[in-house]
């Protein structure tokens, strides 16, 4: 039976979790209403498209095999970093734009970059936004099913 390896194009079926065991992300999913389960993922090993642990995971399983891994941080979306976190004067902030803890907004870098920020806190006079990957800091769990080796 054919392993994958790298550089194999896969169609992986996962399901995401946190390991207080709420689910972030799934390609299937049994209630039609939640709006996951698009099928199965398609990549190819190696090609760095993924975070790391999971390639890794996929890597000598066999069509039809289940398997659960699980990626620390540092493998996932990194460890959070305080310098990601930035607390603003609300005046700085557009008045058309609406602040509200939870809202995600672009900021520009002085070279012209764009990268997205979380509002994870407002008082009346300051904003606190955060760069971090809404993951960062998280050990991750999946449970993979190998649907496809092209």
């Amino acid at each position: 039976m054919a392993e994958a390896k790298q550089g194999d194009k896969v169609k992986v079926h996962y399901t995401g979790r946190l390991e207080d065991g709420s689910v972030f992300d799934s390609s299937e999913c049994e209630d039609d209403a939640c709006g996951c389960g698009d099928g199965p993922m398609e990549f190819t090993i190696g090609e760095g498209n993924l975070i790391p642990g999971f390639e890794q995971g996929v890597i000598g399983m066999g069509i039809g095999d289940k398997k659960t891994v699980t990626i620390p941080a540092e493998q996932a979306y990194g460890l959070r970093m305080e310098q990601l976190v930035a607390v603003v004067d609300r005046k700085e902030i557009p008045e058309h734009i609406t602040v509200e803890v939870g809202s995600q907004l672009e900021v520009s870098q002085e070279d012209g970059q764009t990268f997205p920020v979380l509002i994870t806190e407002v008082t009346d006079t300051q904003v606190t936004l955060d760069a971090n990957h809404p993951l960062a800091g998280q050990n991750l769990i999946f449970d993979l099913r190998l649907v496809e080796i092209g």
